[in-house]
């Protein structure tokens, strides 16, 4: 299954040539974060630059690079595909998770003051309202939305990294959950997928670094057991 223009990420069209690759590289990086694409979703590299309007080198390389992360598995024809998803995987992911998750918010902890958390809460509020909505990809935005504007506070670039590396990874079970949860996330249940989010604010509202932390790993589990449901 080839990607083509007519799916649901609209990719623009690159002209900054010193930056070719980086900028190709972002916007696939992205597209996965945000679980654009189906799990087994190929590219292939003449579609790609067709999409991107660019020559077949910077998008060779930026497959090469998420290949390098394990966003991408690369088959034996050398097209580029999303990894399958598996309950052991998930299980892998969310454990590194909880580690580097739950250390980037007990740093962000001491770094986040009434201006930063005025605007946090909003984002959990719109998380809220996209909860009771039934509104899945608005409410997947805004959760990504609210997790990396607290590790990005925590100030350390090589966490913010490993972060982004596994919500890298992440991504197909992300597209796993916004194909499934729309109407789950209409009934009374739903509303426990924001408990977490409101006890990290409160965490940080009271600089409790250790209650930060326990909050981002019990959203985490929370998320896990959602999709084991899934699986299952």
């Amino acid at each position: 299954m080839d990607t083509d223009s007519r799916g649901p990420y609209s990719f623009r069209h690159v002209r900054r040539r010193k930056t070719t690759q980086d900028l190709v590289y972002e916007q696939i990086r992205d597209a996965l974060i945000a679980g654009t694409f189906e799990a087994g979703r190929t590219f292939t590299i003449t579609s790609m630059a067709t999409e991107f309007g660019t020559s077949h080198m910077p998008v060779r390389e930026a497959l090469r690079r998420l290949v390098a992360e394990h966003a991408l598995e690369l088959d034996s024809t050398g097209t580029a595909r999303v990894p399958l998803t598996t309950p052991e995987g998930l299980d892998h992911l969310c454990d590194a998770r909880c580690i580097v998750e739950r250390a980037a918010a007990e740093q962000a902890c001491s770094r986040l003051h009434a201006p930063e958390l005025e605007a946090l809460e909003a984002v959990a509020q719109t998380h809220v309202e996209a909860l009771r909505q039934g509104d899945a990809v608005r409410m997947l935005s805004s959760n990504y939305t609210f997790h990396f504007t607290v590790y990005q506070a925590s100030g350390n670039p090589v966490l913010i990294n490993l972060v982004q590396n596994l919500w890298l990874r992440y991504g197909p079970y992300v597209r796993l959950l916004t194909d499934r949860m729309t109407e789950m996330l209409k009934q009374d249940e739903a509303g426990s997928y924001s408990k977490y989010h409101l006890e990290l604010l409160a965490a940080l509202s009271r600089g409790d670094a250790a209650a930060a932390g326990q909050a981002i790993v019990d959203d985490i589990h929370n998320s896990q057991r959602l999709l084991h449901r899934f699986f299952d």
